[in-house]
């Protein structure tokens, strides 16, 4: 299937997006999740990993592009009328990284979820990213690693040294306060298709 078009189409209302959400900074942005389509959830069907884990319905990427068109056309019905819930994650424990012992859980959802999940992602991003610092390179379009590396290399030059902390919080994901993630969402997001969905929320 040739989905450029829908790209094309996809990346306007992605502009859009980011225009209201300039335009009404500091303010909520109303009614987002219309933009969610079957042509938005191809594009983040195609964006989803399909090598992944499976979730706690065992279904596999392969499995579920079986009857593609079907699915996402009942993934966007389930959502714009309210009737979607997501399903439980499947609780993995892997190894943590400098630790010989010790081991740190994570979630892993369906392929559905998934995709949902890259679908808000997806009308959420154009929202946020023009209130990102430039220097916040995490998980941002066209930002990495490297250029994070290369700005701490520049500031650490500029004042002739100095010292970098490290630091994690011990199992914070175990502990992040959903309420106020919501909370925080709710400034921004209002449409309650997208607001209230736990699934949305991580």
């Amino acid at each position: 299937m040739d989905t450029s078009m829908y790209w094309e189409r996809v990346s306007t209302k992605q502009r859009q997006i980011a225009e209201t959400a300039r335009r009404t900074k500091g303010k909520s942005v109303l009614s987002i999740a219309h933009y969610i389509d079957v042509e938005w959830m191809y594009c983040a069907y195609e964006l989803t990993r399909k090598d992944g884990a499976v979730g706690i319905d065992g279904v596999e990427a392969e499995a579920y592009a079986e009857h593609l068109g079907e699915q996402l056309q009942s993934l966007v019905d389930r959502l714009k009328s309210g009737n979607y819930r997501a399903p439980a994650v499947r609780r993995v424990y892997i190894p943590k990284a400098g630790s010989s012992s010790e081991k740190r859980p994570i979630g892993i959802p369906t392929f559905e979820d998934k995709i949902l999940q890259r679908a808000v992602h997806m009308v959420l991003e154009p929202i946020y990213e023009g209130e990102f610092y430039d220097l916040s390179y995490g998980f941002r379009p066209g930002k990495s690693a490297h250029q994070a590396l290369s700005h701490i290399w520049k500031e650490t030059m500029n004042i002739n040294g100095g010292c970098i902390i490290d630091m994690d919080i011990s199992k914070y994901f175990d502990t992040i306060p959903h309420e106020q993630l919501r909370e925080i969402l709710g400034r921004r997001v209002s449409d309650g298709v997208i607001h209230q969905k736990r699934s949305f929320c991580g």
